[in-house]
């Protein structure tokens, strides 16, 4: 092999090397993207995780609590203890 055919396929070899690192499975800029997507996702995550908190405070204050659940019931469902009068105020828009 002559020294010009090395040197073409030692350039051919790195075009080619250079175009996956470009382009392609594993590519910086699917690694990139890779990396931006495993960053939005940890925010939702992190997102749901303090609801699911929540969700788990309130679960436990329902069992340990009367004064929740008697609130629980007349914010979302409208009802009264015994002897109780409701009244309802509509405002004018």
């Amino acid at each position: 092999m002559t020294r010009r055919r090395l040197l073409v396929l030692l350039l051919l070899i790195l075009i080619v090397l250079q175009f996956r690192l470009w382009t392609g499975s594993g590519s910086w800029e699917q690694i990139a993207t890779l990396k931006r997507d495993i960053k939005a996702q940890r925010v939702i995550n992190d997102d749901l995780q303090q609801r699911n908190q929540r969700l788990y405070s309130e679960v436990d204050s329902l069992k340990q609590n009367l004064d929740s659940i008697e609130e629980r019931a007349r914010n979302d469902m409208g009802l009264v203890k015994k002897d109780e009068d409701f009244y309802l105020i509509i405002e004018n828009k």
